[in-house]
Order: structure tokens, then sequence, then C-alpha cells
């Protein structure tokens, strides 16, 4: 997994007000928890947006004044009117404990399917996944060539070793629906031949 380096300073009044003044200056609130202890501090929002304006995941190195942790984004909030980032909730990683994250997908390859007239879906963006962040990938990667019409991939037919796929089971991740073109197709290939 790709790393993001950055560097925060602690928040000393916490609280609305204390969020207001960090936003005022160009930074944003943040909070990290899951280790040891629980900081609160705040990151310069231009650095950042680099790993937020982005379909890539990171494990994040978090130097806030000299102490060092690794961990990774696990909620974000937005302004509601603007694109601004407003609060980053961020987990530690701490070894040997399993993290919750979500992964991108990524589809390679050209489905049958749609070479027959069929129209390609795709359900989700992302799936959440449940493992050591040693075992987590940059973004997960589905084979679509051997999807044909009205075929499809739940997330029960996606398996990668040392991950636990949290989403339900029986969701359709990525398939091929059948289109008037191809139910006119098999009609006509259906009908008797005229003598």
């Amino acid at each position: 997994m790709k790393t993001f380096s950055i560097s925060g300073s602690l928040r000393g009044n916490v609280g609305k007000k204390g969020a207001k003044a960090v936003r005022r200056a160009g930074d944003i609130p943040c909070v990290l928890y899951g280790g040891k202890e629980q900081v609160l501090f705040s990151l310069n929002a231009k650095e950042f947006g680099k790993a937020v304006f982005t379909p890539e995941v990171y494990l994040m190195d978090l130097n806030i004044e000299g102490r060092k942790f690794q961990a990774i984004i696990q909620e974000i909030q937005w302004h509601p009117v603007t694109t601004e980032v407003s609060h980053l909730d961020f987990l530690e990683v701490v070894a040997d404990k399993p993290i919750v994250m979500k992964l991108p997908l990524k589809f390679t390859g050209v489905a049958p399917g749609v070479l027959q007239g069929g129209k390609l879906f795709k359900k989700f963006r992302a799936l959440k996944v449940k493992g050591l962040v040693e075992k987590m990938p940059e973004s997960i990667t589905l084979e679509i060539s051997g999807l044909n019409v009205d075929q499809n991939t739940k997330v029960s037919d996606i398996k990668i070793d040392g991950l636990t796929m949290l989403d339900p089971q029986n969701a359709i991740v990525v398939g091929v629906a059948s289109t008037r073109a191809v139910v006119a197709d098999a009609a006509v290939a259906a009908a008797p031949a005229k003598k």
C-alpha cells in the first residue's frame, strides 16, 4: 500500500470554537484514535488535499510535533456547501490488529457479453474489507473477460488472501445486463427458418 507523509500540530482548544479557528487558519481539525491514547491535532488543508481528492487509498505517516504514528483515514466530514474537508478521523494502525477500510475497485479485460450487445454495469466503486495492514493491497482488481450476457460477479466470488470481505456476500459487484438488441437477436436466432 502507498504511504502519504504529512506533519500536523497539536490542537490546544477543542470544541466548536477551537475547530472554527483551525479552519479559519486554513487547517483541518483532526482526531487520531485506536491506539493507546486519543490525539487531537490539525493538518494543513492544501498539503492534505493530495491524499483526499484521489481514488487511491494511503497508509498515512503522521508526524505530530515529533511524535510519529501510522494511520488510515476512517472518516471524512465535508463542508455542506463547498468541497472543503471540515474534519478528519484517523484510525491508528497497531501491529497485529486488523483494520477495516474501503479499497477501490479496478476492472480489467473486455466482457464478451458487451461485445454481444449487452451493457456492463458496476454496482460498487470500492469494497469494505478487514485484515492486517501488511495484507492490504492498493486496490482490488477484477477480471471481467469471463462475463457473458446476464452473468455477474458477486462479493462472494472475490477471494483475496488475508482479507475478509465485509459487504453482503450476495451483492452484485459487476455484471453484463441484457439489452433490447440482445433480446431481438436471440428472438431472430430462435425463430424457425422459412421454407
